[in-house]
């Protein structure tokens, strides 16, 4: 790891007070006792560079030096001038010859040293810095910024015998050792770089970035015993250094030390110094490569979840982790949740919808389809979605509505307007637009023509606006010849029986469906109206009860229990 030496100063010194360079305000006019007039230009051109006025300043100084022009301080004071309004190259110069004048100045000297330190001519500022040491052994600013110079210049070896005298002065110190390393490794002296480090861990053993060091360092050379023995020590003495505990637990991972490998990945996913990105594409990686999670795997991503609580994407990776384990209800919450930061992404949109759809929640879904189309205003699949919710909620007008401007949508998907088609026709039923909801039922069996769903529900729609019954017996036989176990077709044949006044018939059907689905409310309410047909009325008025228990959505099913008559459904 690398340091500026001005890091450092500002690290290692910031109590210590510096030298400072001499101020042109206090510097003695070398004049003699009796030359009034110059002393007085003199501090004329004083007084203007206090008040800011720098070209007036610098003009009265170049007076001065027209009439004493070996005046050093004079030199001195038009560089300070130049720096200050931008003249660089004659700030230089003027620097230049004041310390020609006083080669001895170490205020001088220091203001040309820095001078070439910041005009990159490293060489000679190493040069200005080294005298500037020789003057005062004990500075320690000067001992630093000749060993940069040193650097800057190349002059690698140099700079550590720059740095072994600062180190004399100032005592040992991690950062000055990190940088002799560095420096080492430089000049190809590897075994002096590392016994540097390790002589500075002997002082220091706790120091995380001597021991950083050297993980890196034995990691490069291949050594892996001696970066992971070091990188064990890091992770102890730098517990928030994520990326240490990333690769300990790579570490123990190879070792097929799993228990080992969680614990230090927990630790590196708490970290902060650890990218959510790095933490997403690992635990994804991890996702991706075990049929089965491993239960720690959803300790990381709910770890994930509580340490960046505003980030959508945490929240799509534990609800995927939720879906593999088969936790639908956990996986939809989080997909919900993740909406909240990522409305703009339609993966998740369609997971969150298709998933309601699955958990016939036909509130939510069609809030968040209607809220999805502000988004997603040409997906014809939330179209149908919201007709769906919409259709089940009985708010058959905006499904018609939604569904017609999602049939407009469709190019060459014959499968999705057919659907788009079914769902038409459920909301004209619903509407009362009998005529044109055999249309839409039709259309789209012609274009899905095997459909026993749709079958099933036209038959179903048919019989209960008791019209074209023969047409709904003929469906519905042809969905039980290709599936006689499903209880709702059972049942959907029964009612149609039951509409034709066959009640004994409807009731062997009910009974039928009863067995397989004994805890379904439309079954149990059609089984007892066939029970009251048939002359069975206290068994029927049991069954209508339990059919109220079960959540019934009949309106008139309180009169049938009430009254112990049969009246026609109304939802």
């Amino acid at each position: 790891m690398k340091y500026s030496i001005y890091i450092a100063l500002f690290l290692l010194f910031a109590a210590c007070g510096t030298k400072k360079a001499a101020d042109t305000d206090t510097v003695p006019v070398n004049s003699g006792p009796t030359d009034y007039s110059y002393i007085e230009k003199f501090h004329h051109a004083l007084r203007l560079k206090q008040k800011g006025q720098y070209p007036e300043a610098i003009a009265a100084f170049e007076s001065c030096k027209a009439m004493r022009p070996n005046d050093d301080a004079v030199y001195y004071a038009l560089a300070e001038l130049y720096l200050l309004t931008q003249q660089m190259s004659k700030s230089s110069e003027a620097i230049q010859m004041a310390v020609k004048l006083d080669p001895d100045n170490k205020w001088y000297i220091q203001e040309y040293a820095y001078m070439l330190f910041e005009t990159k001519n490293f060489k000679e500022a190493a040069k200005s810095f080294k005298k500037l040491s020789e003057l005062d052994p004990n500075n320690v600013e000067w001992l630093f910024s000749y060993a940069e110079a040193l650097m800057r210049s190349d002059d690698f070896s140099g700079a550590v015998k720059a740095l072994d005298k600062l180190e004399n002065e100032i005592g040992a110190n991690p950062e000055l050792s990190i940088q002799k390393f560095t420096l080492y490794r430089r000049i190809k002296q590897d075994d002096k770089a590392i016994l540097e480090l390790e002589k500075a861990l002997k002082i220091f053993p706790s120091d995380v970035q001597l021991l950083a060091n050297l993980v890196d360092y034995y990691f490069e050379k291949k050594q892996d015993e001696k970066a992971f023995a070091y990188l064990k020590e890091l992770a102890v003495n730098d517990p928030g250094n994520g990326n240490a505990h990333l690769a300990l637990a790579q570490y123990y991972d190879q070792k097929g030390q799993r228990q080992e490998s969680y614990v230090e990945l927990k630790k590196a996913f708490l970290a902060d110094d650890v990218k959510l990105d790095t933490k997403i594409k690992i635990i994804l990686s991890m996702f991706e490569s075990q049929s089965k999670l491993d239960p720690e795997m959803l300790e990381l991503a709910t770890i994930l979840v509580d340490k960046y609580p505003a980030d959508g994407r945490v929240y799509t990776v534990r609800g995927d982790f939720y879906l593999k384990e088969q936790k639908e209800a956990l996986a939809l919450k989080d997909f919900q949740k993740a909406l909240e930061f990522e409305k703009s992404k339609f993966a998740i949109w369609e997971q969150v919808l298709l998933m309601e759809y699955q958990a016939q929640d036909y509130a939510r879904l069609y809030a968040d389809a209607k809220t999805c189309l502000e988004y997603f205003p040409s997906q014809a699949k939330v179209y149908l979605l919201f007709g769906v919710a919409a259709n089940q909620l009985k708010k058959y007008e905006e499904a018609l509505d939604k569904l017609t401007l999602g049939e407009e949508l469709i190019a060459n998907d014959p499968v999705m307007k057919s659907e788009i088609l079914s769902q038409k026709g459920d909301a004209l039923f619903g509407l009362k637009r009998v005529k044109e909801g055999k249309e839409a039922y039709e259309a789209a069996l012609k274009l899905d023509p095997d459909n026993i769903l749709y079958k099933n529900n036209y038959a179903y729609r048919l019989a209960l606006v008791n019209t074209d019954l023969d047409k709904a017996e003929s469906l519905i036989k042809q969905v039980l010849e290709a599936s006689p176990g499903e209880s709702h077709f059972i049942d959907t044949y029964g009612f149609i029986l039951f509409q034709k006044g066959k009640y004994a018939e409807a009731l062997e059907q009910f009974r039928k469906a009863l067995v397989l689905k004994p805890e379904d409310k439309h079954i149990v309410e059609h089984t007892g109206d066939a029970l009251f047909k048939t002359g069975n009325v206290t068994d029927a008025v049991n069954a209508w009860k339990k059919a109220k228990e079960l959540g019934s959505t009949n309106l008139k099913l309180n009169d049938k229990i009430e009254k112990k008559a049969y009246y026609d459904p109304v939802y």
